[in-house]
């Protein structure tokens, strides 16, 4: 087991990569926890919960909504929940993101903590202290920052996901690498199949790496102001690819990194063999690299996006391999580009 650290200004976050959902009743005091999970994670692990109160939602991004939160809430108050409270996440990214938001807002905010049952969520969701819910349709409308105080990411309870939601984790990891690290690239490149595989120590090491290179970010930049938004590599079309096309979020942030890497290269500031690693590699992990769906109804969903500025957006672009950079593009670069891919 690996410990990595998060000193942020809404809290202190410790995210023990190798520990085991069984020894999770370690990391409990003698407070009121109450379990917030979704039902398939419930079916496979409720077993293996602590002894609390358990709260269960839904399952898609259909539940990630401010009516779930009232329903949580309820639920809550019920229990006579005090500030003493401890709330704790089981699930994938959506479980992550609702515990996080109810428990910083419920009395004004209490203790809480995260077990992420998807390798998506435990190198993405559950690390840096985003909460949140969606709204009318836009996703992660309304949230906040606030650190959890712990995570705890358990590789074994990875071999119950279904391939399509593990290899959208793979996406996020491909993105840690491309925006940070091009030996951890290139170590991708070389255990993409035992990655696939779930061999245990090359899936440790890439959780580990993955999560560290996050957690440096967030150190540095909690809560977005410059830094930060270089995980938003793939992200900023992957969002318009997501609610248009309603494909999963890694497949859609896949698909963002191509367009993004494509941006970089028409502004000469990525070399088109980097371009085609970046392809390659997603490839190799069964992800998509071209766009299948309405290319203008993702324009206009990216028009609505929370980063746009006038007539620009920021993007995320790269201009080596490990190396990202944040520019404003114009809309119609990014048009330019759609129209170029298969």
């Amino acid at each position: 087991m690996k410990k990595i650290e998060i000193q942020g200004k809404t809290g202190h976050s410790q995210i023990f990569v190798g520990e085991r959902l069984k020894n999770l009743a370690s990391y409990l005091d003698q407070k009121q926890v109450v379990i917030i999970t979704d039902d398939n994670v419930a079916g496979f692990y409720e077993k293996d919960f602590p002894k609390a109160h358990v709260i269960r939602i839904g399952t898609g991004e259909g539940v990630k909504t401010l009516k779930t939160v009232e329903g949580i809430y309820q639920q809550l108050i019920d229990l006579e929940a005090d500030r003493s409270l401890f709330l704790l996440g089981i699930g994938g990214g959506i479980v992550c993101d609702m515990s996080g938001f109810v428990a910083s807002t419920y009395l004004r905010g209490v203790d809480f903590g995260y077990v992420p049952t998807t390798l998506l969520a435990q190198v993405d969701a559950s690390v840096g202290g985003k909460t949140g819910v969606n709204f009318m349709g836009y996703k992660n409308m309304v949230g906040v920052f606030n650190q959890p105080e712990f995570v705890i990411c358990d590789p074994g309870v990875l071999t119950t996901l279904p391939q399509r939601d593990l290899i959208s984790g793979f996406a996020e990891i491909v993105k840690h690498a491309a925006i940070a690290d091009e030996s951890y690239f290139t170590y991708l490149e070389e255990n993409a199949a035992k990655a696939l595989a779930l061999d245990p120590a090359v899936l440790q090491q890439i959780i580990y790496d993955s999560v560290m290179i996050k957690a440096e970010i967030v150190n540095r930049d909690e809560t977005e102001k410059g830094e930060r938004r270089k995980l938003n590599f793939g992200h900023t079309f992957g969002h318009a690819v997501e609610k248009t096309a309603g494909i999963p979020h890694g497949e859609s942030v896949s698909i963002g990194m191509i367009v993004a890497s494509l941006l970089s290269m028409n502004k000469n500031l990525l070399a088109e063999k980097d371009v085609d690693r970046l392809r390659n590699l997603l490839t190799l992990f069964n992800l998509p690299v071209g766009i299948e769906a309405d290319k203008t109804k993702m324009l206009d969903a990216l028009a609505r996006d929370k980063k746009r500025e006038g007539d620009d957006i920021y993007f995320v672009l790269l201009s080596e391999i490990g190396r990202a950079v944040v520019e404003k593009i114009t809309l119609a670069e990014l048009e330019r580009v759609l129209q170029s891919m298969p």
